[in-house]
């Protein structure tokens, strides 16, 4: 007999299971002092389809570089594609980062916009992303549903969708707005290690108690 879900204790008991993995990759960049809205839209760019530690790597390689909009627009799309090498469509990614760069500082005095339809106008920049930004870089309410957000608070039985936006929309219906921007720091970490797409560790699983294991055909 499962107990019912409470989201509260859910968060208590993934702070505690996750405290010892690596961190979510933008969290990790925020706690190394890249936390401005722009290292956080880049970073965040730069994530997509690209593991966490590859992304780290690359960031850490550019910031070396270049952390403002009009240091990066200066490297140059060849330049920015050699050091984004590693991660996934270096070109597309540095061809992106290179415009919406350039845009931040002519369009907006270097400022990179503070909402979601400013920043998906960027090309390259979609929803998860502008909410990575807007969560990690400005500290707003946003939820960034990634597949592991995605298929844990379904996996959960907490909000029913068949895609990431419409988890992300269900979640904004139901999960309290304090949990937003922590959803994704502690998923992600629990997505890889613990609640994996493929056999998750349901019974090492500090939740199990309470998940309804919903789609869960294989286990360990």
């Amino acid at each position: 007999m499962k107990e019912p879900f409470d989201i509260d204790e859910a968060f208590r008991r993934l702070r505690v299971a996750v405290a010892g993995l690596p961190k979510a990759a933008m969290f990790d960049l925020r706690d190394r002092g890249f936390s401005s809205p722009f290292e956080q839209l880049v970073g965040s760019l730069i994530s997509a389809r690209t593991r966490d530690e590859t992304t780290m790597e690359v960031c850490l390689r550019l910031f070396a570089e270049a952390r403002t909009p009009s240091a990066m627009a200066g490297l140059g799309e060849a330049g920015l594609a050699r050091l984004l090498h590693g991660a996934s469509f270096p070109e597309p990614k540095a061809r992106d980062l290179v415009e919406l760069s350039r845009r931040i500082s002519e369009e907006h005095g270097g400022d990179v916009p503070g909402t979601l339809e400013g920043l998906t106008e960027f090309r390259g920049v979609g929803p998860k992303i502008a909410a990575l930004t807007l969560a990690v870089g400005f500290g707003k309410a946003a939820i960034a549903v990634d597949i592991h957000v995605h298929r844990i608070v379904n996996r959960w039985g907490y909000v029913e969708g068949s895609t990431p936006e419409k988890t992300a929309a269900a979640l904004a219906e139901k999960l309290p707005e304090r949990y937003w921007i922590e959803i994704n720091e502690r998923l992600v970490p629990f997505g890889k290690s613990v609640c994996t797409g493929a056999r998750p560790r349901c019974s090492t699983c500090a939740l199990l108690s309470m998940c309804r294991q919903v789609g869960v055909t294989s286990h360990r």
